[in-house]
């Protein structure tokens, strides 16, 4: 079992699916609500670019550098967001939960407690992973909200980390859980989602 598998995931709130070209035109609509393609502190794709960005990822896929999904909304069967496994160090048993994005009418809900809570178990019971980690923009306050309501501690800042597109440097925030921590990260989000 490679860590660039994508089985399908699922729960009562979420499927993920492997990153398929035909999620292309939810995406992109997606993508397009609440024009959350502009949000210039982190990148998510605009709607003509989708086609394009799912390729990417599973080139790097191929690579064995990412595991990409679909989250798909199961009430409605269409896709509402992407994620991934990436940062992959298989022999070293870490990878990392990102490029993560939700449309704008999916954000808040249940979707990305329940996303977060099947690609954990994957990491960490099926994978055997000692740690995953989840880092964001420093100016993304909402998503260091979500990431800290999973469970994960912050483990510093990388300052000056990266240039994003809007042409400013960003300061990476890095999470991670532990494998001895999950067990009480599962039982936090198994009753955020009971």
């Amino acid at each position: 079992m490679s860590f660039a598998d994508t089985p399908t995931l699922e729960n009562a709130d979420v499927r993920l699916e492997p990153l398929a070209l035909e999620h292309a035109a939810d995406l992109a609509d997606g993508s397009a609500d609440g024009e959350i393609w502009r949000t210039w502190y982190t990148r998510i794709p605009r709607p003509d670019e989708m086609e394009a960005e799912i390729e990417v990822r599973l080139a790097q896929q191929r690579a064995g550098s990412m595991a990409p999904w679909a989250v798909v909304d199961p009430s409605s069967g269409r896709a509402v967001g992407m994620t991934t496994f990436c940062s992959i160090d298989e022999p070293n048993r870490r990878l990392e939960i990102g490029h993560t994005w939700i449309r704008r009418t999916a954000q808040g809900t249940r979707v990305n407690p329940a996303a977060k809570r099947v690609l954990l178990a994957r990491a960490f019971e099926d994978l055997g992973c000692h740690a995953v980690e989840l880092r964001t923009d420093w100016l993304n306050r909402q998503s260091r909200a979500a990431i800290a309501r999973l469970g994960a501690k912050q483990d510093g800042v990388l300052r000056r980390h990266r240039i994003m597109p809007a042409g400013y440097v960003r300061d990476t925030v890095v999470f991670s859980i532990l494998d001895s921590e999950w067990p009480g990260v599962k039982l936090g989000l198994d009753a955020r989602l009971a």
